[in-house]
């Protein structure tokens, strides 16, 4: 996968000179078809890899099940820890052998993944090595199947942009051309793995700028998400992730919508805490002793030993985030957890990720956002507030799409996305209150989760002027 370039007028044999050769119309249709179904088997691929990982790791060497959402079967997990002592070995232990792989065969594989496919976007749409890909899928694998505090859509979207990468290279596409398609290789795959398409398509033009909107992504984007959601349910089925949430809310007065003024405020604020501990862990794991592998071995038996006390802090948690949204389920998670989990999630993300572990940070923004919601219903329905719903499941949702949405830089889009996730598009009225104003607070700070991206469309091509700019100066040097 990382064999020579082809020659310009070769790449791609007849199939690459006639899609150079096109026009936008069968180039994107084409290339949209391309890309979704590189996207659907790669989420395929990497979905099953982590589910028998984690069943390996954490169900038969640990010995502890951990809940899962409707979508992958609706387990509720184990009541306990049948052998506490294994939890922080396995954990350590997963951590060391993802660090081990990624440092003898790609570091560009450690991380969140989603920033390195941003960067290829606005620097190099061919520099994604295809060993990466492969490193990555593996690394996350143990790292998340281990017990580790991470999502599953960073790597999906370092590995559908990795092949998009090589695509480009493949074909000899434009730069324009190749940017575009590895953009569209990371919505595609976010929205495959978790089987929310139209979400995918809106993100694919949104998540590579803070401030802005890359309009040429979105129709192509159609394509391609829809493409790479027909290919991942017809092997793994096309339930949502979490089913069919009862959020069913009736807005019958203004009074309740203040209610998601409050959760706005509050998930604009963790949101903010997730990703400044987070770039912080990053700054400061850089600074400490120890190589690549010690570092994040350390942050795996940290994690194990948080999990003893937390154990919704393991894993992905999107079973967490189920359970939360339903009120029997939830009143059964002590009050403290529940109020405490938020910043707890954060804590693992960062030792587990930050400290060099391969995994994304989607999902435990998810989750984190999730309980974000739970805990202001919880508190306000104990305090007997009014216009607090009866069931939880309206303020769970809004919280997932609010705390992760806002921090992404990539409101609308996140917010479609748990919409599809959880089929509940009846909290639009709250949850566009909610999320505009989180986003609103979030952009009065440079703030985002994801710091490859760019202010907006005028600073990227500046950015890009400057340097082709630079590299022929440097030309025109090297020939004096």
């Amino acid at each position: 996968m990382d064999d020579h370039e082809a020659p310009p007028e070769a790449a791609g044999g007849r199939f690459g000179a006639s899609l150079r050769n096109s026009s936008y119309l069968p180039k994107w249709l084409a290339l949209g078809v391309t890309i979704g179904v590189i996207a659907g088997l790669g989420a395929v691929v990497f979905y099953l890899a982590l589910k028998y990982t984690g069943e390996f790791l954490l169900g038969y060497l640990a010995g502890y099940q951990v809940p899962t959402p409707v979508g992958e079967g609706g387990s509720r997990g184990s009541a306990g820890f049948s052998r506490p002592w294994a939890i922080p070995l396995v954990t350590t232990g997963g951590a060391l052998l993802s660090a081990l792989i990624v440092a003898k065969f790609a570091p560009e594989a450690t991380g969140h993944g989603t920033d390195e496919a941003i960067e290829a976007v606005h620097t190099d749409p061919r520099a994604i090595r295809g060993r990466a890909v492969l490193v990555k899928m593996v690394a996350s694998a143990l790292t998340i199947g281990s017990g580790g505090s991470g999502g599953r859509e960073g790597p999906t979207a370092h590995i559908s942009a990795g092949f998009c990468s090589m695509l480009t290279r493949r074909l000899n596409l434009s730069d324009e051309d190749g940017r575009i398609a590895v953009g569209l290789g990371i919505g595609a795959g976010i929205g495959a793995i978790f089987a929310a398409p139209l979400g995918g398509a809106v993100l694919a033009a949104s998540i590579t700028y803070r401030d802005d909107f890359d309009y040429r992504s979105l129709l192509p984007g159609f394509i391609t998400s829809g493409t790479a959601y027909a290919v991942l349910g017809s092997v793994l089925g096309f339930e949502p992730l979490f089913g069919y949430i009862d959020a069913e809310y009736r807005f019958e007065r203004a009074g309740p919508l203040l209610w998601f003024v409050v959760i706005g405020v509050i998930a604009a604020a963790v949101g903010y805490l997730y990703a400044r501990s987070f770039h912080a862990t990053l700054a400061v794991v850089r600074r400490l002793p120890g190589g690549a592998i010690v570092k994040p071995a350390v942050g795996g038996l940290l994690v194990g030993l948080l999990g003893l006390v937390i154990p919704q802090v393991l894993s992905s948690g999107y079973g967490w985030a189920q359970l939360a949204a339903d009120r029997g389920s939830l009143m059964a998670i002590p009050l403290w957890i529940i109020v405490v989990l938020p910043v707890a999630k954060i804590v693992a993300t960062c030792l587990s990720i930050g400290s060099g572990g391969s995994g994304g940070l989607f999902g435990p923004g998810i989750v984190i956002g999730a309980f974000v919601g739970a805990a202001v219903w919880r508190l306000s329905d104990l305090a007997g507030l009014p216009g607090v719903p009866e069931q939880p499941g309206i303020f769970v949702v809004v919280g997932m799409m609010t705390c992760f949405g806002s921090v992404a830089r990539a409101p609308l889009a996140i917010m479609i996305m748990v919409a599809e996730m959880t089929g509940s598009f009846s909290v639009v009225p709250g949850a566009i209150l909610s999320v505009g104003i989180a986003a609103l607070l979030m952009s009065r700070t440079n703030v985002t989760i994801y710091e490859a991206q760019r202010l907006d469309r005028g600073s990227a091509q500046r950015e890009r002027r400057e340097r082709e700019a630079e590299r022929a100066r440097k030309s025109a040097s090297d020939q004096d």
